[in-house]
């Protein structure tokens, strides 16, 4: 049977483009409307008045192009892209995206965060007990500092050997390193790629509900490392029982060369202070996406420099670190752009400007407003999964449901903190199992796992983690989080 690719699927700004233009024929045929708003004198922020929808007079639908500055189908790009401010979307938010992607890009190249890693796996291959819950941890947190997901394919290739030393096999492999990155991506407090975007569009403070998902970050990780090291036990003693299991898959000697030195340790150290600092920013001094970037850049430029002075990196190499770094984000932070486009050609996201979008979110509370209010959170939720397997881009995800969700939570009376944990939630656990994901694919590829026998083993997993991740929903909701 012939694996699904990830080419069998339309790229992702093929379906934005048509998503564009659904929403231009749509402003031809749905009238525009707006709510009247007021200032909340608590939290200082407009908000709308609910029942105070009502449509606007002479409203015409978008035209194909549109001249003086005005926005048009085939505008949308270049409106989206160069729309909002440096506080947030979408240029703000493209930038943060591109800067932060080169700071990351400098940090991988000096190879620190990936000689520790090698180092504390030569040290704990033999304290079994220990081997996978330290592993987990670790891709864990990667998730959910920074966002790590691609990294775990060069992981994977360098642990398939070690794993089937021990006893294990590739299904082992991916879930120690990618499933683990994607549970960390999905209940992160701080992914400066996920929840931060999701935050700054919902304009909410970032990092704010931190203790609430620190928590569930310890409890879905915790979830993961059973589940893993419960089937890493039963194909140990049975390897037969492993849904990838060849008789050519037997116990190879394998031997990791770590070459971990004091220049590793300082970039290390430097490295995680540097994410206390960005921290004790947001908590302590109310740093937002502006100071966020010249965060991380600042730490990119600080390592950079370590390893100009350790011999680790030549300028040069720096340089072309950080440019690699932001080219590989290129593409998320153009979808955000053209996401806002989005927002621009249904007639803009402000609840007192006449939009189409303000209609449509009228109705959709209509919809939802008669049920509970966790009814409709989980929906927002099941909503959010649907809509990952179509945009697996987390930051491109937020930039396109974001706008629509956290004034619909306004709508139906719930926390925009809530419509984050739906996204955030609904967007990192799909990535498990959906053959859009470039990275699962990528790790499936170098394991010798076929998309079929991985989305078998794997759906029992991923109930218990839709499941989980209710219920932190329904909690949300019962406390009021926000």
């Amino acid at each position: 049977m012939k694996p699904i690719t990830v080419r069998e699927m339309p790229d992702a700004f093929v379906i934005l483009f048509f998503v564009v233009l659904f929403a231009a024929l749509t402003t031809h045929i749905v009238p525009a409307g707006f709510f009247e708003v007021m200032v909340n004198p608590d939290t200082n922020k407009s908000e709308l008045i609910a029942g105070s929808f009502q449509f606007a007079q002479d409203y015409q639908g978008v035209p194909l192009f549109a001249e003086h500055g005005n926005v048009g189908f085939l505008n949308f790009a270049f409106e989206g892209m160069v729309s909002g401010s440096k506080w947030g979307s979408s240029i703000g938010v493209m930038m943060f995206i591109i800067i932060t992607g080169g700071a990351f890009g400098i940090i991988m190249q000096t190879k620190a965060v990936d000689n520790g890693i090698l180092t504390l796996i030569a040290k704990t291959q033999k304290l079994e007990m220990a081997f996978i819950p330290i592993l987990f941890v670790l891709f864990s947190a990667g998730g959910a500092i920074f966002g790590m997901g691609e990294e775990a394919i060069a992981f994977c290739i360098v642990l398939l050997p070690l794993m089937r030393a021990i006893g294990y096999d590739g299904i082992v492999t991916v879930l120690v390193t990618y499933v683990a990155t994607q549970i960390g991506f999905a209940a992160s407090w701080m992914n400066p790629f996920s929840v931060a975007i999701a935050q700054g569009i919902a304009d909410l403070p970032l990092m704010s509900g931190l203790e609430f998902r620190v928590v569930m970050w310890i409890i879905f990780t915790t979830v993961g490392i059973i589940f893993t090291m419960r089937y890493a036990s039963k194909v140990k003693h049975n390897p037969k029982l492993s849904p990838c299991f060849t008789e050519h898959d037997k116990p190879l000697k394998t031997e990791i060369n770590t070459q971990f030195s004091l220049t590793d340790s300082i970039i290390l150290i430097t490295f995680l202070l540097g994410i206390v600092w960005v921290i004790w920013g947001v908590i302590a001094r109310g740093y937002y996406i502006p100071e966020l970037a010249s965060q991380f850049f600042t730490l990119g430029c600080a390592i950079g420099l370590i390893a100009i002075i350790c011999g680790r990196l030549r300028v040069n190499e720096v340089a072309n670190a950080f440019k690699e770094g932001a080219k590989d984000l290129l593409p998320a932070a153009m979808i955000v752009g053209m996401a806002k486009g989005i927002v621009i050609v249904l007639g803009g996201d402000q609840a007192d400007t006449p939009s189409v979008l303000n209609t449509l979110l009228h109705y959709t509370g209509l919809l939802l407003g008669d049920l509970p209010q966790t009814i409709s959170a989980i929906c927002m939720y099941l909503f959010q999964s649907v809509f990952n397997f179509f945009i697996a881009s987390g930051s491109g995800q937020a930039a396109l449901t974001m706008p629509i969700m956290a004034p619909l939570s306004d709508i139906l009376g719930l926390p925009r903190q809530i419509a984050v944990l739906a996204f955030q939630l609904g967007d990192g656990f799909t990535n498990i199992i959906i053959p859009t994901s470039a990275s699962l694919i990528g790790c499936l590829g170098v394991t010798k796992v076929d998309w079929f026998v991985w989305a078998k083993f794997i759906w029992r997993f991923m109930l218990l983690l839709v499941s989980i991740s209710i219920a932190f929903i329904v909690f949300a909701v019962t406390i009021n989080f926000s």
